[in-house]
């Protein structure tokens, strides 16, 4: 009986210590988002009031590359994907100077034009309080990184307004295909308190009026179905186009100036003579999406172009605002060609399908359809989230995400390893299997190729 006593008091304890502790980190987290916000607010309004603004861009990425390369190189990039190398790697710790250096660098970027997102600042600003947090209460490194991933989901609960959905997405974007149960409480309170501080502080969020949804019939499946193997592969060459920005910028003998002027005038081009809706955040774009409006043809492609070129030649941001934006296009599109007459429903559903291929966390972004769209889209997002999921395969928009799972009990992999060391060479197909079958079938032609070129 007194041990049973003891092991309840205890859990009590627990409880009440993180609830304490991430409500802490939820209060910090709010306020800094609140900043953030207000501060590209304004900044954009300062822009706006020179009607050719993104003619600036060049001089604009090159501030905010040498702003982060001078005073905090950790701020590269667009932060979550360092927060989760941090969390993976170094148990959380994050320099504190990175958190005001990103998000200048970022408010830089954006209101002057440049196509990234403001979720990936606020992760990185919400673990880098977080980790100064930790310090100043001299955590252990186990504590530390629980309270580093308190940040992180506060950060995306507060800048998109969905508490219960950015908590997930901060547990569930380390790991691919597992969720850190042991963080999930505190997670849940640093989300839900980081939101209402924020919104106390005066940051609205946009009220989305997509309420039309189909019945779930034989049909309907098989669309949604459809529709997730569309997001999948639109996600898998969103990843591609975004390493292959990287690349070309970080083949080029050229110092980071250059490189940014170069990236910044290649966006004046597309501003110029293609369409100013590819710059900035997007939101425009996507609201009218959402509201039933068809978008151009070719959106979904020069959205992935101009983001790749803002964050492969310096710029700073994140990555989920654009993956929004391409996904709205991607169901607007796919509505277009099946002829659908519910083109806002299907934008809806491709835009919460394509965050979970690119990012790898279905769970989530099911989660957030239903907090910004209703719970009426629960069937038909959750399915497409988990087919565009499976179909994007070992690839992640995130390279520090760690493998947990296998997708395809007929494609063996290694688990444990990031996602930048995963090579496809290393699948090993099962003996029976269509996969498998599939799978040694490139190969044989493959080889063959291979043979060929060497004669």
């Amino acid at each position: 009986m007194r041990k049973n006593l003891m092991v309840q008091l205890t859990l009590l304890a627990s409880v009440l210590k993180w609830a304490s502790f991430a409500s802490a980190v939820g209060v910090l987290v709010g306020c800094g988002t609140a900043a953030f916000l207000r501060s590209l607010a304004w900044t954009s309004d300062q822009y706006a009031r020179f009607p050719d603004y993104y003619l600036l861009l060049p001089v604009t990425l090159v501030a905010s590359t040498l702003l982060v390369r001078w005073l905090a190189p950790e701020a590269a990039g667009h932060g979550t994907e360092k927060v989760i190398e941090a969390v993976h790697q170094r148990m959380g710790r994050i320099p504190l100077m990175v958190v005001p250096v990103k998000l200048a660098a970022t408010v830089i970027t954006l209101a002057g034009g440049g196509s990234a997102g403001k979720e990936g600042p606020c992760a990185q600003i919400g673990a880098g309080l977080a980790s100064g947090f930790a310090s100043l209460l001299r955590l252990n490194d186990v504590d530390r990184r629980k309270i580093v991933i308190c940040g992180i989901s506060a950060g995306f609960a507060t800048v998109f307004g969905t508490p219960i959905a950015g908590a997930l997405f901060g547990v569930e974007v380390l790991v691919l295909g597992q969720l850190f149960y042991d963080v999930l409480f505190p997670s849940f309170v640093a989300g839900i308190v980081g939101f209402h501080v924020a919104t106390l502080l005066g940051v609205s969020y946009p009220h989305l009026a997509v309420t039309i949804f189909p019945k779930v019939t034989g049909w309907n499946f098989a669309e949604m179905i459809m529709l997730g193997v569309w997001c999948g592969l639109i996600a898998l060459i969103f990843i591609e186009i975004m390493q292959w920005g990287h690349r070309l910028f970080a083949r080029l003998s050229w110092h980071p100036v250059a490189k940014a002027l170069f990236g910044g005038s290649l966006l004046v081009l597309v501003g110029r003579f293609v369409s100013l809706r590819y710059l900035g955040l997007g939101v425009d774009s996507v609201e009218a999406g959402l509201n039933g409006a068809v978008l151009p043809m070719g959106s979904t492609f020069m959205k992935m172009l101009t983001t790749s070129i803002t964050l492969g030649c310096g710029g700073s941001g994140g990555v989920v605002t654009p993956i929004f934006f391409i996904g709205t296009a991607a169901g607007n599109l796919f509505a277009v060609l099946l002829h659908e007459p519910l083109v806002a429903t299907f934008s809806a559903i491709g835009m919460a399908a394509l965050l979970a291929g690119a990012a790898n966390t279905p769970i989530a972004a099911s989660v957030m359809a239903m907090e910004l769209f209703g719970a009426a889209i629960a069937p038909h997002a959750a399915i497409a989230c988990m087919v565009s999921f499976l179909i994007v395969g070992y690839r992640s928009i995130y390279p520090s995400q760690i493998l947990g799972i296998e997708k395809s009990g007929s494609l063996k992999v290694e688990t444990g390893k990031p996602m930048s060391q995963f090579n496809p060479e290393m699948l090993e197909s099962a003996a029976i299997s269509l996969p498998g079958f599939v799978l040694k079938g490139v190969k044989v032609i493959r080889r063959r190729s291979f043979e060929k070129k060497r004669k």
